[in-house]
């Protein structure tokens, strides 16, 4: 286990990720008979396939919410001051 902790998306593209390898096993399945000379499987086999492009896009919003997230945390550090910084007054002699 990583001690990472889990961020805004990530759930969304290892979904995505298991649903496109899905859809990439089906494609692979429903293409064999066709190059092999067998019979081509039921229209069923096909609409799974379509799991790849779901896939696809589910890690694609994934991504994009984990750079919203990133930002909205940029943003809030930069406009909270920080304590470690410099004063911008210089010292009196």
């Amino acid at each position: 286990m990583s001690s990472e902790t889990p961020q805004d998306g990530d759930l969304l593209v290892r979904v995505g990720a298991v649903v496109f390898l899905v859809g990439a096993v089906a494609t692979l399945a429903t293409m064999a008979p066709l190059f092999l000379g067998l019979h081509p499987l039921p229209p069923a086999a096909y609409f799974v396939c379509m799991l790849m492009g779901v896939g696809f896009v589910l890690a694609g919003a994934g991504v994009l919410r984990s750079i919203a997230a990133q930002r909205r945390q940029a943003r809030a550090s930069a406009a909270a001051p920080s304590s470690s910084a410099p004063s911008s007054s210089a010292p009196a002699r």
